[in-house]
């Protein structure tokens, strides 16, 4: 069994991100988590049976303002995750995208907060940070994810897709805005952040 669980983010303006981040989101959100995905992938298909969860994030769905190298880290490992999915058949080697919403932790206190940018941004980028760390502070705590994964664990026959977190963030908002045109899912996202 292989849980990836490795993270990092960066807060700041899209478009003034340097090759330098996005590199190193990159490193850790992607690539990382692909490499350890096939050494396991490896010993796993030898035998035919196993399990891998990866932890993406509801980002990859509903990105959040000011975090794209972020947003873009998650969705590519949970793109890279169906693929595998695709491709190992009827396989009794799972693979599993977890995508958690907003949990309690620590995490925004690692981030990196880009702090040279255009001032156009100043008030949108401080109304965004402001309703980051309520939604981290309201959010439910890391054991509700534990026990996600602990039922995986024991799980026969895995789901290919799980979200966890608050009922509005994990379940209602991504059926609402699966089927909402991109112009409305925009709209929505802006008027949730405030921006």
């Amino acid at each position: 069994m292989l849980i990836n669980n490795a993270g990092s983010g960066h807060f700041g303006p899209a478009e003034f991100l340097s090759t330098e981040v996005l590199a190193n989101q990159s490193q850790v959100l992607v690539f990382g988590h692909i490499r350890l995905m096939q050494l396991a992938l490896a010993a796993m298909r030898a035998r035919d049976d196993g399990l891998i969860i990866n932890v993406s994030s509801l980002a990859a769905r509903l990105p959040v303002p000011f975090m794209a190298a972020y947003n873009a880290g998650k969705a590519a490992l949970a793109a890279f995750t169906m693929s595998i999915q695709l491709e190992l058949g009827d396989s009794r080697v799972h693979i599993v995208d977890l995508q958690p919403a907003d949990i309690c932790t620590d995490f925004n206190e690692g981030m990196i907060k880009s702090t040279d940018h255009d001032p156009r941004y100043e008030h949108r980028v401080a109304k965004t940070w402001a309703a980051v760390e309520r939604n981290m502070k309201n959010a439910p705590k890391p054991d509700l994810v534990a026990w996600r994964v602990c039922e995986l664990i024991d799980d026969a026959n895995p789901p290919p897709r799980v979200s966890v977190g608050a009922a509005f963030q994990a379940s209602v908002a991504p059926l609402i805005f699966r089927f909402l045109p991109q112009r409305l899912c925009i709209w929505g996202l802006k008027k949730y952040y405030g921006i």
